[in-house]
């Protein structure tokens, strides 16, 4: 039989996947690929009139493959949209680009994961998509989004999307030879990066997500050559308020990787949030059902007002 922190963890997937997708306000292309697209959702919460909402830029997660995509945050993002803030959801590509590339993964059991499913990520197209996707913002904000005012902008992601909020944050701190490498810090109010997969090396010692950060790496030959490019935990200090929320009880990507990321910080100086959410796992955080969902927003409002 199951142990119950595996039926838990069942319920709670469950729970985060039985909502209806929400359709956005409006969509707008950042690209001409099909995934190069990001969805808008207007505040819906009280303000004082004439107020500018802040803005949240959601990244989803889904291991980085190809059968997520970012229909199933479309309810944490009207979440947020009904707590006030002003949200874009961002598309970006994943897994491989053509069938003969996308051989499956070992067959395993657990959410989170793509069990017998295709490789994770596209490199090195999910990194040049998340960064065209930010840079390409703050011009499709002001014509979707006039309700949002940019200068208070969080951005936030859960599990492999945690992932890409904390690298997209730290694009500064990139290897000057990188192409997604920018000269100053983005114009963020901060990062709350959700159960993020936030250090490669501690998640491939784990085997987080079917080892899903040395596929989107391109396999153990690319590994240790792409990891500067690639690992939040090497792209430290950013300078940029960063708060991790993570549960205790997740067995898809375990807080012993978020501990790490926050370790790293610590050593190149700079402090990082972690709030640890007992009796919680992966799910419940972008679950608008549960109880850690609201703990999510609250740190996202402490950060964008």
């Amino acid at each position: 039989m199951p142990d119950d922190a595996a039926v838990r963890a069942a319920a709670e997937e469950e729970s985060a996947f039985s909502h209806p997708a929400v359709d956005p306000d409006s969509t707008a292309a950042y690209g001409d690929h099909p995934d190069q697209v990001i969805d808008f959702y207007v505040p819906r919460g009280e303000r004082l009139p004439g107020e500018a909402a802040p803005l949240v830029v959601v990244l989803h997660g889904g291991a980085w493959r190809a059968p997520y995509d970012r229909g199933h945050v479309t309810p944490f993002a009207d979440f947020l949209a009904r707590r006030g803030f002003a949200v874009a959801n961002v598309e970006y590509r994943r897994g491989p680009a053509s069938p003969a590339e996308g051989a499956s993964i070992p067959a395993q059991a657990g959410a989170g994961g793509s069990a017998g499913g295709p490789v994770a990520g596209r490199w090195p197209e999910t990194f040049d998509d998340v960064a065209a996707a930010l840079d390409a913002l703050p011009a499709l904000v002001r014509e979707a989004l006039p309700q949002a005012d940019p200068r208070r902008t969080v951005l936030t992601g859960h599990s492999a999307g945690g992932h890409l909020a904390l690298w997209a944050a730290a694009r500064h701190v990139l290897p000057k030879d990188s192409p997604w490498h920018t000269a100053a810090p983005a114009p963020l109010r901060g990062v709350v990066a959700l159960a993020p997969i936030a250090d490669f090396t501690v998640a491939e010692k784990l085997a987080v997500c079917d080892g899903a950060a040395g596929q989107l790496l391109g396999g153990p030959a690319k590994f240790a050559e792409r990891l500067p490019y690639a690992d939040p935990s090497l792209l430290l200090p950013t300078g940029i308020a960063t708060t991790l929320v993570q549960g205790r009880a997740d067995l898809d990507v375990p807080q012993a990787v978020a501990e790490s990321y926050a370790d790293a910080a610590a050593r190149s100086g700079e402090v990082v949030g972690l709030t640890l959410l007992e009796d919680v796992g992966h799910f419940p955080l972008i679950d608008p059902a549960a109880d850690a969902c609201a703990v999510v927003a609250e740190e996202i409002a402490q950060l964008a007002w």
